[in-house]
């Protein structure tokens, strides 16, 4: 499998939730099948989990849960999309993962992605810098695993989230990865925070921090929507991060015209995996999934029209 998606326009762009987006009602006040009910209720076609979070049994489920897990797509008619790991390098206290210890781990979680239909998998990295450098044992592990990845027929994907951005280390490192190892099975998840324009504050506080000094070293600049455009032929899944979405449909954070432009002119047509990370009070994530959702549907008819 090409780690690209198939070229057509933004008209045929797919759209996903990450269940994420339901933090704090998850296990609270929603089940599983509630949240997956929902993402299909809202008219999204693909789901996004992560695999500790959402997955009971982890990282051994019952084959009855497995077979459930199965029976829920098919009833809602959903396909499983990036699947959500860590490779926790401090999960010891006074030392880092060794390499056979992310080896293992990796292993485990790509087993389980590929078990439960998933075509994506994004390995949430230790970091060892504050714009999310990850930990130097990410290359030599990786590398070690894309036999049992192409296997799979299952992609790597580590997540370019702030405060890293598209012209970095970060990204550079895993462009060069990609170029020396010639793999079609690693390529890049591109989290839509890095372009925040503006802060947004949930329930007083900070939820997002953008170059206002607040920010801990480094104070991220905004990031140019263009500079996508240097790197989208490896964007393989985009989660499609959002804080807050108005009455009017207007998202006063992310510049998703400016988005679609870029992923119309290079007819980039994977999944936008919603991600809701605003006020999380009872509902609201529900309300909010389907404001964004309408949004992309509008802007992404503009360019048919």
């Amino acid at each position: 499998m090409s780690t690209q998606p198939t070229a057509a326009g933004s008209a045929d762009l797919k759209y996903g939730v990450s269940l994420y987006s339901y933090t704090n009602e998850y296990g609270v006040t929603l089940t599983l099948e509630d949240c997956i009910e929902d993402v299909a209720d809202l008219g999204a076609t693909g789901i996004e989990i992560l695999g500790e979070a959402h997955i009971p049994g982890y990282p051994g489920p019952k084959a009855e849960w497995v077979d459930s897990w199965f029976m829920a797509l098919e009833r809602y008619r959903l396909e499983p999309t990036c699947y959500g790991s860590w490779v926790d390098t401090r999960r010891f206290a006074g030392r880092s993962l060794t390499e056979d210890e992310a080896v293992n781990q990796l292993e485990t979680d790509l087993r389980l992605a590929a078990r439960l239909g998933f075509r994506f998998l994004r390995p949430k990295l230790g970091v060892v810098t504050s714009d999310l450098e990850p930990d130097p044992v990410w290359e030599p592990a990786t590398e070690r695993v894309l036999d049992l990845a192409a296997e799979l027929d299952v992609v790597i994907c580590p997540e370019i989230h702030w405060p890293s951005v598209i012209k970095s280390k970060v990204v550079d490192d895993y462009l060069g990865f990609i170029d020396r190892t010639g793999t079609e099975h690693f390529g890049l998840l591109m989290d839509t925070g890095v372009f925040q324009t503006s802060m947004h504050r949930r329930g007083g506080g900070v939820a997002s921090r953008l170059g206002d000094g607040s920010a801990r070293p480094p104070i991220t600049p905004v990031v140019p929507v263009s500079d996508l455009e240097d790197v989208i032929d490896k964007v393989v899944h985009i989660q499609a991060k959002f804080y807050e979405i108005d009455d009017e449909l207007v998202d006063r954070h992310i510049p998703w015209r400016e988005i679609l432009d870029v992923l119309d002119r290079h007819q980039w047509s994977g999944y936008l995996s919603s991600e809701y990370e605003g006020d999380y009070a009872t509902g609201r994530a529900a309300d909010q999934l389907r404001r964004q959702h309408a949004l992309l549907r509008l802007l992404a008819a503009e360019k048919q029209s």
